[in-house]
């Protein structure tokens, strides 16, 4: 597994991550717990290090069930993040007192001291003035007690994620479907926000399914002429005896 130094935080991590939402269930339909226990279990063994969950998946149960798989596993054997300041699909509270509630919660059901990457989760459901002024030094103080080593912002839209680049001090910042076979748009802030040495995360390789199946469930966002072209890329793609999934990770781990 190839790793990276991810910005100035320092951290490397494994260029592939695992990102554990899916271990809560939910959206993904039912997983059993020896499921999503092994699957962790798995990860790890192929060399995955970097590991993202939050209390949104699955209403806490994801990180539960991560808590659970990383029971016995050295603490230097991942690299390990979560989040603030989202809870439900319509429940959000970036306050600097729910992010001190919110990261111990999250710590007791994770089994561990500290996260390595404590992230303000889906910041343009927020007022990025407050999140700039009030959640990212609360995030700050988290680090300071020994609960965080390092912070950093996730969202969708990147002119959201950009102001706060602009506008706050950043170590990590978190998007997804941007750096993807359909969506690059990702590559284009990349220059200015190395150049700030901010740790780059890009999920979503496969734009949440898109680029793997031709067959969505009814909750994906993209519309109906970006499903039918990529669903015939994916047929495409198969017929040429290639796994989109494969091509779909190795380009997003080229950029």
């Amino acid at each position: 597994m190839k790793h990276n130094i991810l910005g100035k935080a320092g951290l490397p991590v494994s260029a592939i991550g695992l990102g554990a939402s899916s271990l809560g269930g939910g959206v993904f339909g039912n997983v059993e717990e020896a499921v999503a226990i092994r699957t962790v279990h798995a990860a790890i063994a192929c060399g995955v290090t970097l590991i993202d969950v939050s209390p949104f998946y699955g209403n806490t149960r994801a990180e539960s069930v991560l808590g659970k798989a990383l029971k016995n596993i050295p603490r230097d054997r991942f690299i390990l993040s979560t989040k603030v300041g989202r809870y439900g699909d319509n429940e959000f509270d970036f306050s600097a007192g729910r992010v001190v509630r919110s990261v111990d919660e999250s710590l007791q059901r994770l089994g561990t001291d500290f996260v390595d990457i404590l992230y303000a989760h889906d910041v343009e459901y927020g007022e990025l003035k407050a999140i700039a002024e009030e959640t990212i030094p609360a995030l700050y103080r988290s680090v300071e007690k020994g609960k965080a080593r390092h912070i950093g912002v996730t969202g969708y839209p990147l002119a959201a994620l950009n102001t706060l680049v602009e506008n706050a001090e950043l170590e990590c910042v978190l998007t997804y479907n941007h750096c993807a076979l359909n969506d690059a748009t990702l590559l284009d802030f990349l220059p200015a926000w190395a150049q700030k040495k901010i740790g780059v995360i890009s999920a979503g390789a496969f734009s949440q399914g898109l680029l793997v199946s031709d067959r969505l469930p009814s909750w994906h966002p993209a519309p109906e002429e970006v499903r039918r072209a990529c669903g015939e890329a994916v047929r495409f793609v198969r017929s040429q005896g290639i796994s989109p999934a494969k091509l779909a990770i190795q380009y997003a781990t080229t950029q």
